[in-house]
């Protein structure tokens, strides 16, 4: 087993579940998080040989998403965190598979803030009031970790993905 594919089978998929995990218990997606994730991008570049080409179009699906995705924040649609995470796997998936990872995000966060609103409209379980990330995530006017669909719909999508196929070696 290659080391790149070492990388792209432990990094990045734990990175996205302590994404969903950090978004869901505290409301927020650590810079560190999403530079570990460029930069463990930069390596597998490297490491499986892509071309000049191919990564200026996967720097180009970042930066394209990083744009959107701030101004989704400058809205108020999303948090930052959400922003740079959005970006930071763009940038593995390139164009190829960008569509399929906002659509399903998309989905996947509007599945998550209806249930969230279900959630809201009955009293919080007396075992969960202790719970502080529980009555933060339950107060009506906190926001929706969409980190969490944001991780959900990558790692559902990254075996499609060009730079998972290079690793695999198909």
């Amino acid at each position: 087993m290659s080391l790149s594919l070492i990388i792209m089978l432990g990094v990045f998929p734990f990175a996205m579940a302590y994404a969903a995990a950090s978004d869901l218990v505290s409301m927020t997606i650590s810079n560190r998080l999403c530079l570990s994730l460029v930069a463990t991008f930069a390596l597998c570049a490297v490491l499986l040989d892509l071309s000049l080409q191919e990564t200026a179009w996967h720097l180009a699906a970042g930066f394209t998403v990083l744009i959107g995705a701030f101004g989704l924040f400058a809205a108020g649609w999303i948090g930052g965190g959400d922003a740079k995470l959005a970006a930071a796997t763009a940038l593995w998936f390139g164009f190829d598979q960008l569509m399929p990872y906002l659509v399903l995000s998309s989905v996947g966060g509007g599945v998550l803030t209806l249930l969230l609103l279900r959630l809201r409209a009955h009293p919080l379980p007396a075992l969960a009031a202790n719970w502080s990330w529980a009555r933060r995530l339950h107060a009506p006017k906190e926001g929706v970790p969409y980190g969490i669909a944001l991780a959900f719909a990558a790692l559902y999508l990254l075996p499609n993905t060009r730079i998972w196929h290079a690793a695999i070696g198909i």
